[in-house]
């Protein structure tokens, strides 16, 4: 992160001042009092502090001179790298106005004017995350260079955080530990505690407990018992809830069964009228003839008369017309009615005359020749009806005789004629069908009369189904019984795999008429643990109640002495991670540090050690042959070892991203040519680090990209005589 601009507005002596600043080495050059250490103080507080702060420090920062109502605000511009390398311009506005503060942060055209979620971001891109770890680390004073041991809580939590990635806070955690250890361990008769406490009333309770153990003998028996008999009333009652839930579910079950099986049939119905419908719809559609088919009988069979005359006209004009006159042959049935007359009479004749003979008593002829005349009568007989018969036969051939004699006189011009009518006839019945020839006819007839009989044989199953029913409301009512059935077969799974078990509902209710009984048995037995239990005279609701507290005060005993143990644990692994942490850190600081110290100081110090306990910094001395406190050396040094140490903190815990760095004249004890060296060293830092150097000399200004001169105070109190305040 570096900033090019910084604005100011009622901060201290900057009524309202904005300052260019380069992304490398700005030295900001100025006399005492002319706002350097203001400028410090203003990045600071608008990389660190929330627009909504009231702190007393920042009513400090109003000018003197301003009014009432005016409260700081600072303005930054900015560029900085994302994850990639690519590189962007934000903005940061702050008003320090207590609860009323604002802000405004522009990120790559999102604005953002939360200021938690601001200060998030901040401390993302600046990796600054408190302002008290900048001040410790990247925002250095040339009073405050030896303020790494100071700060050594804040640095080891800040160390932890950014090596092993915990939470911050580790330090205050670890006097939270130690006081709340303290509070479980103290053994005093006046001040116990927790622990202590415990202990004393769990030996307490026990001792009271111990006395009325044998009192509570018989009640603990009748007690069980009558736990028991409730266990087994409670077990009853829910074996007979759980048999009456399962009868009531068989119940819906048969129900939504006996339901569903209708709404099926239904759907059947409907569904099969559904397709009975299309199909006499379909049929309807698709007649193979236009006609109708009673038109289309009448049609065809007076085609079938004309043309069964066309045929035998046309075999009537077949060769020649031969006429010729027979002479008729003779009558053979008179003879034969003429000897039935002689025979009849003469039998009539004999068998009277034998009769009257007979009767008159003048000659005794007996009955043959009654019967003699009888047997001649009935062959007469006979021949009058051989001879009827043959009467007739002749009477048919002379008619069929002259019908042939007829047509064969009949004209060949009037045949001719009406064959030509016939099969005009023929052709217009045939324009009628819309057919070429008769067989066709007779096939689209048959056709006609099968389709037309398919379409009643499904009108009569349609009928059959639905009966008057509207045909427009079969799809609806066949989708209303497939939802039925859907809706029956989903509540029937629901109920489990009772609704599959047949028989089921008998089954329940005779387990739960059992269920009943084993309840009622079950209560009697409650009733009479219970009346034993009021019998006893034993108070069992006090020593049961001193259990119970007993029990308590075990148990928070057992707590407390885990949370000793998980205090005790803790403690000892917060202070392992820190000094594994503390390990890694100061190892890295060594290397960084030395290759620093050596460059400053040419070459006189070239080793160094950290210490991993208190950050305590060591330097090997050429003069003592050994190891020496860099508190034992002078200022400068001392200054140069802790800037070292300073730079190498940013470097580990920033981790990729940049803060600027702001150093106010921290160089102030270094000779010319240390301080040459250290700033060709921040000059070096600054291609990777902004560095904004605050300082009243002009030495360093040719190793500088940007100098940023302050004006100071000209305003003199211009009174002769001093006043001397009094004491």
């Amino acid at each position: 992160m570096r900033i090019s601009s910084l604005a100011l507005t009622d901060v201290r002596r900057y009524r309202d001042q904005e300052i260019e600043l380069a992304p490398g080495l700005t030295i900001v050059r100025g006399p005492n009092e002319s706002g350097k250490s203001t400028l410090q103080r203003a990045i600071e507080l608008a990389l660190t502090r929330r627009a909504t702060s009231s702190a007393a420090d920042l009513d400090a920062l109003v000018p003197w001179d301003g009014d009432a109502e005016a409260r700081p605000a600072i303005g930054l511009a900015f560029t900085y790298e994302d994850d990639d390398g690519g590189t962007h311009a934000g903005r940061l506005a702050k008003s320090f106005r207590g609860a009323k503060g604002q802000v405004r942060l522009e990120l790559d055209g999102t604005v953002i004017t939360d200021p938690a979620k601001a200060e998030e971001e901040l401390a993302a891109l600046s990796g600054v995350p408190t302002e008290g770890f900048f001040r410790s680390t990247a925002s250095i004073r040339h009073h405050e260079l030896a303020g790494l041991q100071r700060d050594e809580g804040a640095l080891r939590d800040r160390l932890q955080a950014s090596i092993s990635g915990a939470d911050r806070g580790t330090s205050r955690a670890k006097k939270k530990l130690d006081r709340a250890l303290h509070e479980l361990q103290m053994r005093g008769p006046k001040n116990p505690g927790r622990l202590k406490v415990a202990e004393d009333a769990v030996t307490d309770a026990e001792s009271r407990l111990g006395a009325g153990e044998d009192l509570l003998a018989r009640l603990e028996h009748d007690r069980d018992a009558l736990v028991v008999a409730r266990g087994r009333r409670s077990e009853s009652e829910t074996a007979l809830a759980e048999r009456r839930s399962m009868l009531e579910k068989a119940r819906q079950a048969e129900r939504l069964g006996s339901e569903r099986s209708a709404a099926n049939e239904r759907y059947e119905r409907y569904r099969e009228a559904v397709v009975v419908r299309d199909e006499i719809a379909e049929l309807e559609r698709t007649h193979p003839s236009s006609t109708p088919l009673p038109v289309l009988r009448t049609t065809v069979e007076r085609l079938r008369t004309v043309i069964t005359r066309i045929s035998t006209l046309e075999q009537m004009l077949e060769g020649e017309v031969h006429v010729s006159f027979d002479v008729p042959p003779e009558v053979r049935w008179r003879h034969l009615s003429r000897w039935s007359l002689v025979l009849v009479v003469i039998g009539i004749v004999i068998a009277a005359a034998a009769f009257g003979l007979d009767q008159a008593a003048i000659v005794e002829l007996g009955t043959l020749p009654i019967l003699a005349g009888g047997i001649v009568a009935a062959a007469g007989l006979v021949l009058a009806f051989v001879g009827f018969w043959r009467r007739r036969s002749d009477r048919i051939e002379k008619q069929l005789r002259d019908v042939e004699v007829d047509r064969r006189l009949r004209g060949r011009s009037d045949i001719e004629l009406e064959l030509r009518q016939s099969e005009a006839e023929r052709e217009d019945l045939l324009g009628r069908t819309g057919l070429a020839d008769p067989a066709q006819a007779e096939a689209m007839l048959e056709a006609e009369d099968k389709h037309v009989t398919a379409i009643e044989q499904r009108r009569a199953r349609l009928s059959g189904l639905i009966a008057n029913e509207a045909l427009d409301s079969l799809s609806m009512r066949r989708d209303t019984a497939a939802l039925e059935i859907e809706q029956k077969t989903a509540a029937l799974e629901a109920l489990g795999p009772i609704a599959k078990e047949p028989r089921a509902r008998e089954r329940l209710e005779v387990e739960v008429t059992d269920a009943e009984g084993t309840l009622d048995r079950a209560r009697d037995d409650e009733a009479n643990a219970r009346a034993l239990v009021e019998q006893n005279p034993v108070d069992a609701e006090e020593v049961a109640g001193l259990a119970e507290r007993l029990a308590g005060w075990k148990d928070e005993l057992a707590a407390l002495r885990r949370r000793d143990q998980i205090y005790t644990r803790t403690l000892s692994e917060i202070g392992n991670a820190e000094q594994a942490t503390m390990q890694r850190a100061t190892r890295y600081l060594e290397r960084r540090m030395v290759v620093d110290i050596a460059r400053i100081t040419e070459g006189r110090y070239r080793r160094v050690r950290v210490d991993d306990a208190n950050l305590g910094i060591e330097v090997y001395s050429p003069e003592r042959v050994g190891w020496v406190p860099v508190t034992e050396l002078s200022q400068g040094t001392l200054d140069v070892v802790y800037l070292a140490a300073r730079l190498g903190l940013v470097r580990l815990v920033t981790g990729d991203r940049r803060p600027p760095l702001i150093l106010d004249d921290p160089f102030v004890t270094l000779d010319d040519a240390r301080a040459s060296r250290a700033l060709e060293l921040l000059r070096e830092l600054a291609s990777d680090f902004q560095v904004i150097y605050l300082t009243t000399s002009d030495r360093y200004d040719g190793l500088a990209d940007q100098v940023v001169e302050l004006a100071g105070p000209v305003a003199v109190d211009d009174h002769e005589h001093p006043e001397v305040a009094p004491a």
